[in-house]
């Protein structure tokens, strides 16, 4: 996986285009942490983009050239994660035409997920993945929402040894389905994980990410804002100045206090603004907070 460096100039170039200058500032290193795939000597940047939704658009040059703009920025900042879906309609689509437009495939780190009941079926829906988004091989080939786990996870490992999935995965987006996943974990040992975890969402910390830590499987991590939720809950709420260390914006906040936890590989917020995207980049550069300080953060959130 290629490292790229965000440089300072580059990052406030793009935040006057944006109107966002001059509240954007990184510490040191100007470089998107990466982090390890247990097992393996392969590292990814840890802010991704996810495509939920706001890739699920009908395809006009216009939605195209955004959603190309997000794309670009992922990559001119160094990050590779794009994580897609069947379930999100449109969305692979989109993803796919604009590598095969721009021909950037070779840094992505391209992950979606097979979601439907049957081998068969669950072989036609991959490979109609994989032709959507031009993928080659696909990254990281995921169980959604644990569907058809049994029978989805043996193909997908019988499609690894024939070199078409790099990684295998198993997903979910509700605390309610926590259970199911840690046994899915105990039980096919993937080498990824998607879980819903966040400021507002703390179940995983029970016991799914630790977890993950002891069995060395890879985290990635959906819902960060729960939906925007978090937002909401701070609406008109300034920063308290502690918080500058590490971050100078509630989006940067919110994914730091994701990426503080040690079992966490990767998170991947979506969205379909420019701005937005800068921001969440942002959170993959500098400092991160250490244990006490995500203790901090935690209650300032419990006391809004």
């Amino acid at each position: 996986m290629i490292n790229r460096s965000w440089k300072r100039r580059d990052l406030l170039n793009a935040a006057i285009a944006l109107g966002l200058a001059p509240n954007l500032s990184f510490a040191e290193p100007e470089r998107m942490l990466t982090r390890t795939i247990p097992g393996t000597d392969e590292s990814i940047p840890v802010v991704g983009l996810g495509t939920w939704d706001v890739f699920d658009v009908a395809g006009s040059r216009e939605e195209i050239e955004a959603r190309k703009e997000i794309i670009g920025m992922l990559l001119d900042r160094g990050g590779s994660v794009i994580d897609s879906s069947p379930m999100y309609n449109r969305s692979e689509k989109i993803v796919g035409d604009i590598i095969n437009e721009t021909g950037g495939r070779s840094n992505l780190f391209l992950a979606t997920k097979v979601w439907i009941d049957g081998r068969s079926a669950g072989e036609s829906q991959m490979r109609r993945s994989r032709d959507l988004m031009y993928a080659g091989v696909i990254d990281l080939m995921q169980v959604h929402n644990l569907r058809d786990v049994d029978v989805h996870m043996a193909t997908i490992r019988e499609w690894q040894e024939k070199g078409c999935i790099r990684y295998n995965g198993i997903t979910h987006y509700t605390a309610s389905a926590h259970r199911s996943m840690e046994k899915a974990m105990q039980d096919h040992k993937p080498q990824f994980i998607q879980i819903n975890y966040s400021l507002g969402e703390r179940h995983a910390e029970q016991h799914v990410l630790p977890l993950a830590q002891d069995l060395g499987i890879a985290v990635l991590i959906n819902r960060p804002f729960m939906a925007g939720r978090l937002f909401h809950a701070v609406r008109n709420q300034e920063l308290p100045a502690w918080i500058a260390e590490f971050a100078d914006s509630w989006g940067r906040f919110f994914l730091k206090f994701i990426l503080g936890h040690p079992a966490v590989t990767c998170v991947i917020p979506a969205t379909s603004k420019p701005h937005h995207m800068v921001d969440n980049l942002g959170a993959g550069f500098g400092a991160m907070p250490d244990a006490a300080t995500r203790k901090k953060m935690a209650a300032l959130w419990e006391s809004l």
